[in-house]
């Protein structure tokens, strides 16, 4: 699906994936590879755990997979489909028991805190439930809850910025980005190289995510990945 300010456009299935882009081909200009299952309301948890066993195959790089887990069955279920951490975002606030199970039986480096924000009268505010209600935290106190639960990384994505292809939302990375003591990375609104290394640039950011460079523009990410290697950022170069 092609997302902006999280209203879905399909865009083609796992067959039109695999045929335009191969993830064992395409992962030698990635790090990680973030699968998230963005079916509005009820999500079908076994169907997409098919999905993600068909994208990792002979992917060596890790693989991030969510939305839709509700118990730890759900999370042992997208482990054995090859994912190597899972993701949570509503659940996080509405049952953090599950989160620290999840913790407790595969690690805190298993389990990724998705957070998606709007900005409304000038303040940021987490939304769960694909994006559609607010909860009434902070997001101090939010990201606070969630460094206490003891997940292993965070994903910061605005909806506002999403799909935009506009750049990140900057103002709110540089504010929260060094709030936490785990890995910070961010997401919604890269649109090309420069935006990926001006997040990268900001103290407290540990990575860029993308979803446009890779889906819509054909060579985006290996020649995005050669621009900030040339540009000084601090990645791997895969020969």
């Amino acid at each position: 699906m092609q997302s902006r300010n999280f209203r879905l456009q399909r865009v083609g299935d796992i067959n039109w994936l695999e045929k335009n882009y191969k993830f064992q081909k395409i992962s030698f200009s990635l790090d990680e590879l973030v699968v998230v299952d963005a079916t509005k309301g009820q999500k079908d948890i076994e169907k997409f755990s098919a999905v993600v066993s068909c994208l990792v195959e002979d992917v060596f790089i890790p693989v991030a997979a969510g939305g839709g887990i509700r118990k730890i069955e759900d999370a042992e279920l997208l482990f054995r489909s090859g994912a190597d951490k899972v993701i949570l975002n509503s659940s996080l606030y509405n049952d953090p028991a599950l989160a620290t199970e999840i913790i407790n039986r595969f690690g805190s480096q298993s389990l990724v805190a998705s957070v998606d924000y709007k900005v409304i009268d000038g303040l940021p505010v987490v939304h769960i439930h694909d994006g559609t209600t607010a909860i009434p935290m902070s997001l101090e106190d939010y990201l606070l809850h969630l460094e206490q639960l003891g997940v292993g990384e965070i994903i910061f994505n605005s909806i506002d910025k999403d799909g935009t292809g506009f750049g990140y939302d900057l103002e709110n990375i540089e504010k929260y980005a060094n709030s936490v003591n785990m890995p910070f990375i961010i997401m919604g609104g890269a649109g090309n190289e420069r935006h990926l290394s001006s997040g990268l640039s900001v103290d407290g950011v540990s990575a860029v995510a993308t979803a446009n460079l890779f889906n819509f523009i054909g060579n985006g990410l290996p020649n995005a990945r050669s621009y900030m290697l040339e540009h000084g950022a601090n990645l791997a170069r895969w020969e």
